[in-house]
């Protein structure tokens, strides 16, 4: 179905290819899986399926990418959309329409297709995907699954061949996550469906795949069967991690798999010794909220909230989508909307500070953390950072340098950094103020394991120079290893807090794959199960 033909992409001004001699064939009915680290190329790889790349991107293509018979350099993507539909990171930026059946039958009317033809194309869809009651909802209304459903809906009723999604799980929380991946191995399986699926998080999407491919730091790429693929991978998932380590055989790429695998492991290891950090009551809390509530027009975001966060700590804010996690960490940090309550932080309550106080008190990276990036180079954001927080100059550029090793030129364009070091750049910024509390909303989105790891190293770090850190996420590998408290908001109110092991494994949705393959003992950390069956056996099990 799809064909890479010795594939060579180079961009304007680039040294290097992104893709070098690529030769691939992914097959008709196949879910394939595109991995690699932060940058490595993958969206190049998924954008030249429909044409995009070179002819919108710039740069030069050399090999052909045929796809169902046609090569893309030769016919526009408006041409390749009946055969090819592409759905992005973000499906509410692709939206044209303000209703679902509008959007699912804007697709068809540019494509000319008959009044009579689109409407029971529609009620397919809508049936196929589970979201008929959704019809007549505003797009904007519905949950970040309902929209990313809808967004493969607008596409789908194109009747397109092949599938191209990109990240399509890394804004959702684990039950819109899975809701979206049934709808796409539906399409797989019953429609024979071609699909190519880029995604970071591995351990949501490894188990459905039939292929897998592996872009490499070089631009060549590896491919074939998941577990030939995820035995050399250096980025896998946990229980991918854990079986490599023991030399489990076959190697397991689900829970379900690790779990027959790990029944002596279970016995053996007993439970995990949790040293939950105990902070100094002696000191007051960082922050202090009290019955802080958030309404937007009629919709009341947050309820009632009362928080105290402890210098030394990382605490995690999980719900599912819509929850109220973003309304309520913009509340904390005083520039967002507040009906009610108030949140002290050193005497003073955030909302009515000035915004220089307020920097020096709360800092905050927000979801999308190039929006606070608005000048030419890296070098002009750091030196603004520099004044508008009255530090000396070169603060904000020593602190962008200790979080990403060094070596990123001042001279780059803040858009034209990876995911990683953007975030990087952003909670720079944010702490040449030298805020005692900091607040990182979805700060894993885009990151591969490696980016993720790297984070949390940041995290430890400003919690054990004394600030209280909280971070607003959906990645329940991430908030495993990395938070000491987990605060879980349902309808914008506080349903569960306590230490981490605690509430994310009493929690189906929110335990991480090791706390899954492990149960009913609270382990959470993928190196000390190994170190501790390895010390258990005397070696691998």
């Amino acid at each position: 179905m799809i064909r890479f033909d010795r594939v060579t992409m180079t961009y304007d001004g680039a040294d290097e290819p992104v893709l070098r001699d690529v030769d691939l064939t992914v097959p008709e009915g196949c879910l394939c899986l595109v991995t690699g680290r932060t940058g490595s190329g993958k969206t190049t790889l998924l954008r030249s399926i429909n044409g995009l790349v070179p002819r919108f991107t710039g740069g030069l293509l050399q090999g052909r990418v045929l796809v169902d018979g046609h090569d893309t350099s030769a016919l526009p993507p408006r041409e390749l959309a009946g055969v090819v539909g592409v759905v992005g990171q973000d499906p509410l930026a692709s939206f044209v329409t303000d209703v679902v059946e509008d959007e699912l039958a804007y697709g068809m009317e540019q494509l000319s297709i008959a009044p009579e033809v689109m409407r029971p194309r529609v009620e397919d869809t809508l049936d196929l995907l589970g979201i008929a009651e959704l019809r007549d909802r505003p797009l904007r209304d519905l949950s970040g699954g309902q929209q990313q459903r809808v967004a493969i809906g607008s596409v789908l009723t194109c009747h397109p061949r092949v599938l191209v999604l990109d990240e399509p799980t890394s804004a959702l929380d684990p039950t819109a996550a899975e809701e979206v991946l049934a709808a796409i191995t539906r399409l797989v399986h019953d429609l024979g469906t071609t699909v190519v699926l880029a995604e970071h998080r591995l351990e949501r999407v490894l188990q459905y795949a039939d292929v897998v491919v592996r872009v490499l730091d070089d631009g060549h790429v590896v491919h074939g069967d998941p577990a030939a693929v995820m035995a050399e991978a250096p980025l896998a998932p946990p229980v991918v991690r854990l079986g490599r380590a023991l030399g489990w055989s076959p190697l397991p790429l689900s829970v379900r798999d690790a779990r027959r695998h790990a029944t002596l492991l279970r016995d053996g290891l007993g439970s995990p010794h949790l040293a939950e950090p105990e902070p100094d009551r002696s000191a007051a809390p960082r922050l202090t909220a009290t019955n802080v509530g958030v309404r937007h027009g009629r919709v009341e975001a947050v309820r009632d909230v009362s928080l105290s966060l402890d210098a030394g700590t990382v605490t995690a804010l999980m719900g599912r989508n819509g929850s109220g996690k973003s309304s309520l960490l913009w509340a904390l940090q005083g520039s967002g909307t507040r009906s009610s309550g108030t949140v002290d932080v050193a005497g003073s309550d955030t909302r009515s500070a000035s915004p220089a106080t307020r920097r020096s008190l709360v800092g905050l990276v927000p979801q999308t953390s190039g929006d606070l990036l608005y000048l030419e180079t890296v070098d002009d954001e750091c030196a603004q950072a520099d004044a508008e927080s009255a530090a000396a100059a070169g603060t904000c550029r020593a602190l962008f340098d200790d979080l990403t090793g060094g070596g990123v030129d001042g001279a780059v364009h803040p858009r034209d950094l990876s995911e990683g070091q953007r975030l990087a750049l952003v909670l720079a910024v944010q702490l040449t103020a030298a805020p005692s509390v900091v607040l990182l909303d979805e700060p894993t989105r885009g990151l591969d394991y490696a980016a993720k790891e790297q984070l949390r190293t940041v995290l430890r770090r400003l919690a054990d120079d004394g600030a209280a850190v909280v971070v607003a996420t959906h990645d329940v590998e991430f908030v495993a290893t990395a938070c000491d408290r987990t605060v879980v908001l349902a309808q914008g109110e506080v349903v569960a807090d306590g230490p981490t092991a605690a509430v994310v494994c009493a929690s189906p949705m929110l335990a991480p794959q090791v706390a899954k393959v492990l149960a009913p003992e609270a382990w959470l950390d993928v190196d000390a199960v190994i170190e501790a069956a390895l010390d258990a056996a005397g070696g691998p099990t």
